[in-house]
């Protein structure tokens, strides 16, 4: 493991499984979906297009606050779009830069078009542990092995 790592990284240890709902969804279903799912946001599709990203932050933003009603919007209503992406190529340090910028805390991995995961900013934090640890972890065994002595 390294901070160089690529998203491809990340998504190979935390699997690709992307959540997603159609633009023509209520907001009050959207919003069951995140519950039951346990996640942050959810790509809204068009078919197999990406139409854009609907997240807590819009509901609490875009329902909520404007005394709207989320039984009755669709979320094609309020998605936020265009949605920035990235490719599985793109190393962690780049998302993070990205993600802290653009004040987003989610990002879809797209390859030929096509959606193939989604990093949080929760996963790019925990990689980025994950690879402290492990530097951390090696000093410790280096600097406990000691060294040869001459006698």
């Amino acid at each position: 493991m390294n901070i160089q790592a690529t998203v491809d990284h990340i998504l190979h240890h935390k699997g690709r499984q992307v959540w997603t709902v159609a633009s023509d969804v209520t907001v009050y279903d959207a919003i069951r979906t995140l519950a039951e799912r346990n996640v942050g946001a959810l790509l809204v599709m068009d078919g197999d297009r990406l139409a854009g990203i609907f997240s807590e932050r819009d509901y609490t933003r875009k329902i909520i606050l404007q005394g709207r009603a989320s039984k009755d919007t669709k979320v094609g209503a309020i998605v936020s779009s265009p949605v920035l992406t990235v490719v599985p190529e793109e190393t962690v340090e780049n998302c993070m830069k990205l993600m802290t910028e653009r004040r987003i805390r989610h990002l879809p991995v797209v390859r030929d078009g096509s959606v193939i995961g989604v990093v949080s900013i929760g996963d790019l934090v925990n990689w980025i542990i994950s690879v402290q640890q492990v530097a951390l972890e090696q000093m410790q065994s280096y600097l406990s092995g000691g060294y040869p002595t001459s006698s």
